[in-house]
């Protein structure tokens, strides 16, 4: 193994072996071998998902692990039994746990009790494996991303979280643009600010943080859990629309993201999400790449 047994924010990896996962998640299949031969990877998902469960699957098989999907109901953390049981029990079986959770401090305790490798799908606190993807898109689409820019129009949520920390890593310069009450707190920004070589900056103008950016992304205004909240959500967001004209204002370049399900005509127009500056498929599809080589790393490819 790679020494790294937990991955819960994007923050666990650090800079070098950040670019190392990068490295290996842009590798052929066949040059990574197969470091899960014969082991189980548990993947525990409250949260049901599209893109993350069909890439972690997959990504498991191409490294000969197999993998097991559990919904939240079936194993019921704190609800049927304690976290510390559940991932006692899962290390057992399986050399790596991945859980998609409501509570990141669930995720923690998974780490704490340390009876396996774990690994965050996502939480309320973070998104990193959607982050990994996102900078693997951005380094196929620029080289070397020291030095580039990268927008994000919307709410400060776990996805701009993690997206945020990955790109400081590698250097680039973050640009956040998000209205009151959603945004990122001073204390948050000065945290960021440590990160790595890049610098962050926020602003309620989503054309500040646009106007010559190299990649801009977006995220549903309305996330799972909160639709109780729809209708103030999407009238204080009614402004952060990404559409055409948003858009032109970014470098000549720019490339427009989102890590989907996306709602076409509220947090971006259909002309920018089915347009040619569009990379949301390719981002998606690198889900799979980037989930291989993190699990590649973690087991210990190099």
């Amino acid at each position: 193994m790679s020494g790294l047994r937990a991955m819960l924010d994007i923050t666990d990896l650090g800079a070098d072996a950040l670019r190392e996962v990068l490295d290996l998640s842009r590798r052929p299949i066949v040059e990574l071998g197969r470091p899960l031969e014969g082991d189980g990877v548990a993947l525990v998902f409250e949260k049901p998902s599209n893109r993350t469960r069909h890439s972690m699957e997959m990504a498991v098989v191409q490294l000969g692990g197999h993998p097991v999907y559990t919904r939240g109901e079936e194993v019921g953390l704190d609800s049927r039994e304690p976290v510390e049981d559940v991932i006692r029990v899962l290390a057992g079986y399986h050399r790596i746990v991945a859980a998609r959770v409501f509570d990141h401090g669930h995720l923690v305790r998974m780490r704490d009790a340390d009876v396996t490798t774990v690994v965050n799908l996502l939480s309320d606190r973070s998104h990193p494996m959607q982050a990994l993807a996102d900078v693997l898109t951005m380094s196929r689409e620029f080289g070397d991303l020291s030095g580039r820019t990268v927008a994000w129009v919307g709410d400060y949520n776990n996805v701009a979280r993690s997206l945020s920390e990955a790109s400081l890593l590698l250097g680039m310069e973050v640009r956040l643009a998000c209205p009151d009450g959603y945004h990122a707190s001073v204390e948050e920004l000065e945290r960021l600010s440590r990160l790595g070589s890049g610098s962050v900056t926020q602003s309620a103008d989503p054309r500040v943080a646009v106007t010559g950016a190299h990649a801009v992304h977006t995220d549903t205004w309305v996330s799972m859990g909160q639709e109780d909240d729809a209708a103030v959500r999407r009238a204080a967001f009614a402004e952060y629309t990404v559409d055409g004209a948003l858009m032109e204002a970014a470098a000549t370049e720019a490339i427009f993201m989102h890590c989907m399900p996306a709602y076409r005509g509220l947090e971006v127009t259909a002309e920018v999400f089915d347009g040619p500056r569009s990379r949301v498929i390719e981002q998606a599809h690198d889900r799979m790449h980037a989930a291989r080589g993190l699990l590649a790393y973690m087991a210990g490819a190099r």
